[in-house]
C-alpha cells in the first residue's frame, strides 16, 4: 500500500476513536456526563433541577438515537412540569410537550420509515406504503403537540411548528385531513404541486442503493471507463464508509469498495470529481470536517484513479494533506487556461479557527501548491459553496463563494493568476445565510446566470408561508447574466419566493425540453426539521414552478448530495439523493428516481480534452434546433452541476420537439477553438474530441434497472 494512503488510513482512524469525546454532533460525551449527574442526584435535589437535567439528558439521548430513553426522561420532564403547573410559565409547559412530541415523531420514524423501509416512506404527502404500521409513537406526538396548541398563540413560532408537525402525525396513521382538529387543519390544497408532471418512484432499494447513512455526499461517472455511470456515496460519520456501486450494464449495480480500495477511507460530507491529472480515469475528491469548526480539522482526500476503477489515497504526495481545515466544498477549473484543472476549496473560519480558502494550483506533475493567498481569494468566511464559471464571458473562469452569515464573493479572474471581489459592486453578495450556489444558464441566452440559497427557513415558516402570513426571513436570489457583466435579481419574478433551507443541491433537465430545472434537499440538523424535499420545473426560462408533489420528490427526509444522471441509458436523467441527518440518530436510506420518461429528444455528449483539461470542465456546447418550425438555441456550460452532490461530466441536453440538430457547437475556453458539426443526429451518445473533425458514436445500450 503506498505511504500516502496508509497515512490517511492511520489518520481517519484516529479522527474516528476521538470521536466520542471530540464531535459536538457525533460524540456522546454529554450524554455520558449527563446520566453521571442523574445517578449522582441527592435526595433533596430541587423539581426544577431534576426537569432541566432530564429534559438536557432526553435530547442528549434522542441525538444518539436512543430514543426509547430520550422519551422517558422527557415524560419524566414534563411530568415534573405539570406537577409543579401553577409555578411554570406556559411557555416552559409548551416547550416541554414540544419536545416530547419531537421525540415521539423520531421513534415513529425510526420504527417504520427506517426499519420498514417501502418506495413511498416518507414522501409527502404520505399514502401507501408511506403509512406507518406501529402507530403507538404518532398517536404519542399527536397528544404532545395538540397540548402545544392548546396553549400556544397562533401566530407563535412553536404553534406553527407544532401545527406543520401535527398534520404529519396525522398523514402516518391514515387520518390526514379527517381527523385533524379544524383549527390546526393544513387543508390539502396547500399541499399541491404548481405543475403537473409523470410520477418518478424510489427505486433504491429494489437496486440495494440505499445504504442507510448519516448526511454526505453522491456522485455519478464512469469510474471504469466502460461506457456506464457508477455511483459513489459518502457519510459524513468519522467511522462511515464511502461506497462505491458499480454499474454491470445490465440495469443492476453492485458494491465494489473493497476492490476499488476504499475500504477505511471514513467520512465525507461531500464529494466532486474530475480527471486532474489527465490521464483518462476519472477521480474523486472526498471533503471532510464542516460544521465542528476547530474539531473540523479532519483531511480531505484525493483519490486517483488507477484505471479500471481502482483507487489510491494521494492527498499527502499531492500537496493537498499540508493543513487541514473544516470544509464541505470544492470546484474544479482551469483558472489559468493551461489545460490543468486547478482546485478551489472553499473553508469554514470561526470564532476559533481561521481557515482561509485554498486555490491549489495543478503543477502538472501530479502535485498542487496553494496560491490563495497570491491570487487573493483566501475569504476568510464560513464558506458554504464554491464554484466556477465565465460569467462575463473573456474565456477565463470566474469564482463564487457563498459564505453562510456573511458576505458571498464573486472573485472576477483578471487573468494574470489574480481576482478580484465584484460581488457587492455587481449586486449578487446576497443572501447572508448562503448555502448552495452555482453557475448555470436558465433561459438559454448563452450568458451565465446565478443561483444563490438562503439556509434561514425553519418548519415555523413553512407553515406560515402556506397560510399567508408575513415572513421575516431571507429567501433564494436568482440573479440573471445580462450579458455585459453584470446581474439582474429575479427570483420573485421566477416564482422562488416560498421558504427553503437546502443544503443538497443539483440541477439537470427533468423532462429534456432544454431548460434546467433544479432539486433541493432541505432540511437543518434537529430532529425538528422534518422538510420536504423541493423540485423545480422550468418554465421555458420564465419561471419556475413546484412539481415536488406531483412528481413523487418530496422526500420528508433530510437530503444531501443530489445527482441528475441518466444511469439506464434511456436519454432522461434519473435523480439519485443521499439521504441522512447530522445526528447519530438521523440515519436514512439513499433514493433513486426512476425518470419515467417523457416524449422529448436529446443527444449526451462526451466531451474530451487534448489541449484543453481531459474533462472539458469549462467548455461550452451550443445546440442549434428545429423545434415546431423555429429554431431554438440550448446551451450547456460543462460542469458536474451544482455544489452538494455532482452530475456525471458527461452532459445530457435535452432537444425538446426538436426535427432536427442544425449546429452542435463546442467551444474550447483554453484555446479558443469552436467546433462546429451540422445536422447530428439526435437520441444518441456521442465523443466530441477537442480538434477532431468527426463525432464518434457511442454504443451504449439501454437498460433496464432492476434487482440484482
Amino acid at each position: 500500500m503506498p505511504p500516502s494512503h496508509q497515512q490517511m488510513l492511520t489518520l481517519l482512524k484516529q479522527i474516528a476513536a476521538g470521536t466520542p469525546d471530540n464531535n459536538s454532533y457525533l460524540g456522546d460525551a454529554t450524554a455520558r456526563a449527563l446520566r453521571k449527574r442523574l445517578a449522582d442526584l441527592s435526595p433533596d435535589t430541587s423539581d426544577r433541577a431534576k426537569y432541566e437535567l432530564h429534559r438536557e439528558l432526553g435530547q442528549a439521548e434522542l441525538r444518539l438515537g436512543n430514543e426509547e430513553e430520550a422519551i422517558d426522561h422527557l415524560r419524566k420532564a414534563i411530568g415534573l412540569v405539570r406537577l409543579n403547573r401553577d409555578d411554570v410559565p406556559p411557555k416552559v409547559l409548551a416547550e416541554s410537550a414540544f419536545w416530547l412530541g419531537v421525540a415521539y415523531m423520531r421513534h415513529g420514524e425510526t420504527r417504520n420509515c427506517c426499519l420498514h423501509n417501502s418506495p413511498e416512506s416518507c414522501i409527502f404527502p404520505l399514502r401507501g406504503g408511506g403509512i406507518h404500521t406501529e402507530q403507538e409513537p404518532s398517536r404519542g406526538a399527536i397528544a404532545s403537540f395538540t397540548e402545544v396548541l392548546q396553549i400556544t398563540r397562533a401566530s407563535e413560532p412553536l404553534h406553527l411548528e407544532a401545527r406543520w408537525l401535527l398534520n404529519i402525525a396525522y398523514m402516518t396513521l391514515r387520518g390526514y385531513p379527517e381527523q385533524v382538529p379544524k383549527p390546526y387543519l393544513l387543508s390539502p390544497q396547500l399541499f399541491e404541486s404548481e405543475d403537473k408532471i409523470p410520477r418518478f418512484q424510489n427505486i433504491a432499494p429494489g437496486l440495494g442503493l440505499d445504504t442507510f447513512d448519516l448526511s454526505g455526499g453522491a456522485i455519478a461517472d464512469d469510474f471504469d471507463n466502460d461506457g456506464y455511470l457508477d455511483i459513489v456515496a459518502s457519510t459524513w460519520n468519522t467511522a462511515g464508509q464511502i461506497h462505491l456501486f458499480r454499474n454491470n450494464q445490465d440495469g443492476t449495480f453492485s458494491e465494489r469498495t473493497k476492490e476499488a480500495g476504499l475500504l477505511g477511507l471514513y467520512g465525507g460530507l461531500n464529494l466532486v470529481q474530475a480527471d486532474y491529472d489527465n490521464d483518462g480515469d476519472i477521480d474523486i475528491l472526498v471533503l471532510r470536517g464542516a460544521w465542528i469548526e476547530e474539531q473540523g480539522q479532519h483531511p480531505n482526500s484525493l483519490l486517483r484513479n488507477n484505471g479500471g476503477g481502482t483507487f489510491t489515497d494521494v492527498t499527502f504526495e499531492a500537496g493537498l494533506g499540508q493543513v487541514h481545515y473544516p470544509t464541505q466544498t470544492a470546484s474544479w477549473g482551469d483558472y489559468d487556461n493551461d489545460g490543468l484543472l486547478d482546485l478551489y476549496i472553499g473553508n469554514e473560519s470561526s470564532e476559533g479557527l481561521r481557515a482561509p480558502c485554498q486555490l491549489f494550483h495543478n503543477n502538472g506533475d501530479g502535485t498542487f501548491s496553494d496560491l490563495a493567498k497570491e491570487a487573493g481569494v483566501q475569504n476568510h468566511g464560513y464558506a458554504k459553496s464554491v464554484i466556477w464559471g465565465d460569467y462575463d464571458g473573456d474565456r477565463w473562469p470566474d469564482l463564487y463563494v457563498s459564505n453562510l452569515h456573511g458576505s458571498n464573493r464573486l472573485y472576477r479572474n483578471q487573468g494574470d493568476g489574480k481576482f478580484t471581489n465584484m460581488a457587492s459592486k455587481l449586486e449578487v453578495d446576497r443572501p447572508a445565510a448562503s448555502f448552495p450556489a452555482w453557475f448555470w444558464d436558465l433561459d438559454n441566452d448563452g450568458i451565465l446566470d446565478l443561483y444563490v440559497s438562503a439556509y434561514s427557513a425553519g418548519i415555523a415558516d413553512l407553515t406560515a408561508s402556506l397560510l399567508g402570513m408575513p415572513l421575516n426571513i431571507e429567501l433564494a436570489c436568482l440573479y440573471r447574466g445580462d450579458g455585459q457583466g453584470g446581474f439582474e435579481e429575479v427570483a420573485r419574478r421566477h416564482n422562488l419566493i416560498h421558504p427553503t433551507a437546502p443544503m443538497g443541491s443539483n440541477f439537470g433537465d427533468l423532462d429534456n425540453d432544454g431548460y434546467l430545472d433544479f432539486y433541493l434537499g432541505t432540511g437543518y440538523p434537529a430532529y425538528r426539521s422534518i422538510m420536504p424535499n423541493v423540485m423545480y420545473r422550468n418554465q421555458s426560462g420564465k419561471g419556475f414552478r413546484d412539481v415536488s408533489a406531483t412528481g413523487g420528490f418530496s422526500h420528508l427526509q433530510k437530503g444531501h448530495g443530489v445527482v441528475f444522471a441518466d444511469l439506464d441509458h434511456d436519454g432522461d436523467q434519473d435523480i439519485f439523493e443521499q439521504m441522512g441527518g447530522a445526528l447519530p440518530g438521523d440515519a436514512y436510506g439513499n433514493v433513486l428516481y426512476e425518470n419515467p420518461g417523457v416524449d422529448n429528444h436529446w443527444i449526451a455528449i462526451q466531451l474530451v480534452g487534448v489541449r484543453s483539461n481531459r474533462s472539458a470542465i469549462g467548455a461550452r456546447i451550443h445546440v442549434q434546433v428545429i423545434e415546431n418550425d423555429v429554431r431554438r438555441s440550448i446551451y450547456k456550460h460543462v460542469n458536474s452541476g451544482g455544489t452538494f452532490g455532482a452530475n456525471p461530466l458527461r452532459q445530457t441536453v435535452g432537444l425538446g420537439k426538436a426535427s432536427r440538430i442544425v449546429v452542435l457547437e463546442v467551444f474550447w475556453p483554453t484555446t479558443g477553438l469552436t467546433q462546429t458539426f451540422r445536422d447530428v443526429p439526435f437520441d444518441q451518445f456521442i465523443r466530441i474530441v477537442e480538434g477532431e473533425a468527426q463525432i464518434t458514436p457511442l454504443k451504449l445500450k439501454k437498460l433496464t434497472l432492476s434487482k440484482n
